[in-house]
């Protein structure tokens, strides 16, 4: 787990909560998930790093307490840009998820009746399509054909074109 504290406001957005509230709550949300809290992480900053969120001497400081607990999981009790997501998770070798990611994991392992499941499909597509990266070089179809027929489409197109077409059909 990995909480900062940016004074003045807190990691659900709302400003004057205390930051030991916060982590209460986010620790009552792993492990409402199903996740075994094995070290918290706590920071101090005024602005977001842009790379990590955390920091550089605070990453490589979590990247050392993940390979210690042998960590396969890292939870974040912040919003994360793409980005950061990647960053972090090339980082410390293992998944990195967000605050957002981490609630609708818990909506859904919950979600009973089908359109309950399919409310919590259309919201984790639509939050995995901004999280799309080039990752599957090795699949790229960019061959393509002979003359006119162009250069084919490479597998994150694929994907965003699969991810876009489930959720105009959930829709």
């Amino acid at each position: 787990m990995v909480h900062v504290d940016f004074p003045g406001t807190s990691a659900s957005g709302l400003s004057g909560h205390d930051a030991r509230d916060d982590l209460a709550e986010f620790e009552t949300l792993c492990r409402s998930a199903g996740a075994e809290v094995a070290g918290i992480c706590t920071a101090k900053r005024t602005t977001p790093d842009s790379r990590y969120f955390i920091g550089t001497g605070k990453t490589d400081e979590l990247a050392d307490m993940v390979t210690a607990v042998q960590a396969d999981l890292v939870l974040f009790n912040h919003a994360l840009s793409p980005s950061q997501e990647r960053n972090l998770e090339t980082r410390l070798k293992c998944r990195v998820l967000d605050r957002t990611g981490l609630i609708l994991d818990i909506f859904a392992q919950r979600a009973r009746t089908h359109e309950g499941k399919l409310q919590v499909e259309l919201a984790q597509l639509t939050h995995l399509s901004t999280r799309l990266i080039r990752g599957w070089t090795h699949l790229e179809r960019q061959r393509g054909g002979i003359g006119v027929r162009g250069p084919g489409e490479s597998q994150l197109e694929t994907d965003r074109r699969l991810i876009g077409a489930r959720i105009k059909q959930l829709k």
